[in-house]
């Protein structure tokens, strides 16, 4: 949703238009590029390590670049790193969670009372409807602002 309403404003605002969008949304495709790269590597290192480590670690990776992308520093204030930064930290995140769904997935159902563990499978893939369900509904609360809060903080 952010990268749809503000990230075209926010961090390429030298392109107008459609084509600030479509770059737009090209930072948020960089995210599910990398998503296969974090399933391998930490799909290795879950076996290694364990997956109960792993999923902590991928779950921080998510947390910590959200939050760097909410306080990153807009193309006005750091110019060209502006971006640069978005799409790097967009690819921590999908590393990130490349790792998290399939270790959450593993945990749930290696974790399942005998004949349940396709069921408790299951319910690790609802994070992402829900999670889609929630920020939808705090873009909905937010879009009350008027335009130039929504665009210089409330998007954040």
């Amino acid at each position: 949703t952010a990268a749809a309403l503000v990230f075209d404003k926010v961090f390429f605002p030298e392109l107008e238009g459609p084509i600030g969008t479509l770059v737009a949304f090209a930072t948020f495709w960089v995210g599910f590029l990398a998503r296969p790269l974090g399933g391998v590597i930490f799909g290795h290192y879950g076996d290694r390590l364990g997956r109960k480590k792993t999923l902590v670690i991928t779950l921080l990776l998510m947390g910590v670049s959200t939050t760097a992308i909410g306080l990153l520093p807009g193309y006005a204030s750091i110019g060209v790193a502006a971006p640069v930064l978005l799409v790097c930290i967009r690819m921590i995140q999908g590393i990130g969670l490349g790792g998290e769904w399939g270790g959450s997935v593993l945990i749930a159902s290696e974790h399942a009372p005998k004949g349940k563990s396709v069921l408790y499978g299951a319910f690790a893939q609802q994070g992402s409807p829900v999670g889609n369900t929630l920020s939808t509904l705090s873009f909905l609360a937010i879009s009350q602002l008027p335009d130039d809060a929504f665009v210089a903080w409330g998007w954040r």
